[in-house]
Order: C-alpha cells, then sequence, then structure tokens
C-alpha cells in the first residue's frame, strides 16, 4: 500500500478547499439570484443547505419535528424577505445562523418534557458492538460538558465551520468560540481517558 506523503496530504487539503470554495460560490450565486427575484433558486439552496440545516436544528432542538420546522422556518424566511438574501458574502455562514438562531428559539419554547440530554450525538452501525459502545460513552460524556461547549465540538467537527464561523453563527468573538472547543475537547479527551 502506497503511502501518502506530506505534500500529497496539502494536495489533498487544498483540494478540499477549492472545492469547498466553489460550493460557497454556486451558494452566494444562488443566494443572489433569489435576492434579485428569481424564486427558482430557493430549490437548489434547499438541496444544498436542508440536510446540515435541519443536523444542527435537531442537534439543538433534540427534536425531528422541531428540527423539520426549523428547515421550514429558514426557508419560509428566503422566500417571503428575498432581498435579505442580497450581498452575502459567506452563504452557508448566513443559512448555519439562520438555522441556529430558529433552533434556539424553538429551543427556548418547547415542551418541558423533552431534553436536549435524550439526544445520542454519536450513533455507530449497530452491528458492531465496541462501536455501539464507543459511541454510547463519547455521548455519554459529551452530555457531561458544558452546553457551550457541546455546541462548538457539534458545529466545529460535525458542521465543519471554522472557528471564524463558528463564532458568527454562536455570536460570540472567535477567540471564545476556540476556547470553548479547546476547553471542551481537553475534557472530552481526559474523560474518554479515564472510561478506557
Amino acid at each position: 500500500m502506497a503511502s501518502i506523503g506530506v505534500l500529497d496530504m496539502r494536495v489533498l487539503a487544498l483540494g478540499e478547499r477549492v472545492e469547498r470554495d466553489l460550493r460557497e460560490a454556486e451558494l452566494t450565486a444562488l443566494l443572489d439570484r433569489l435576492a434579485g427575484g428569481d424564486p427558482d433558486a430557493l430549490g437548489p439552496i434547499y438541496d444544498a443547505c436542508a440536510s446540515e440545516i435541519y443536523a444542527i436544528a435537531h442537534w439543538r432542538t433534540s427534536s425531528a419535528s422541531d428540527a423539520a420546522d426549523c428547515v421550514q422556518d429558514v426557508f419560509v424566511k428566503l422566500a417571503s424577505s428575498p432581498a435579505l438574501a442580497g450581498g452575502i458574502r459567506h452563504a452557508r455562514r448566513y443559512l448555519l445562523t439562520m438555522a441556529h438562531r430558529a433552533a434556539v428559539d424553538r429551543a427556548r419554547t418547547r415542551r418541558p418534557g423533552i431534553s436536549l440530554d435524550d439526544v445520542p450525538f454519536l450513533a455507530a452501525p449497530s452491528l458492531d458492538p465496541d462501536r455501539v459502545l464507543d459511541a454510547s460513552r463519547a455521548t455519554e460524556i459529551l452530555h457531561e460538558l458544558p452546553e457551550a461547549q457541546r455546541e462548538a465540538i457539534y458545529l466545529h467537527h460535525f458542521a465543519e465551520l471554522t472557528f471564524r464561523d463558528l463564532a458568527r453563527v454562536t455570536g460570540v468573538p472567535t477567540f471564545t468560540a476556540a476556547s470553548r472547543y479547546r476547553l471542551g475537547m481537553a475534557r472530552l479527551r481526559k474523560r474518554l481517558g479515564q472510561k478506557r
């Protein structure tokens, strides 16, 4: 098996960044089309981002129906006020911020019987008992972290936001977002080491 060298890793990382930048440029162009009065742009925007919006909303609300409502809230807002989408420099971050705010609003007003602590953060194929156990342990430890640290870990790892994007989505300074992530990861590593 051929090994991947440092240069190859840099090329792969550059390729991923270029692909991400192309997707971002396409999404920005779609938002500009929508803002310019083209309602047909809404479908491709939905196709490109609905699953990410749903994932963030589901994590934040712990409810599949609330998450679906958040997706609807975001796209109803876009459809009813398309001019808001004009001139957006970071389309994905803008949409994820809308999703985060919609999810926070829903989480604040949700029924008292629903708890974020009941939501599994990580899932593994049920055919592999060791992976199921590891995912269960990691989920248990993630639940023990302060909410802001859990959120930073989720948005950085699972939504693949940079610290700058994470800061803008959550409304805190970049240093605070990075600090929350690092503190959460340090606690997670320490607790995982204790559980083994």
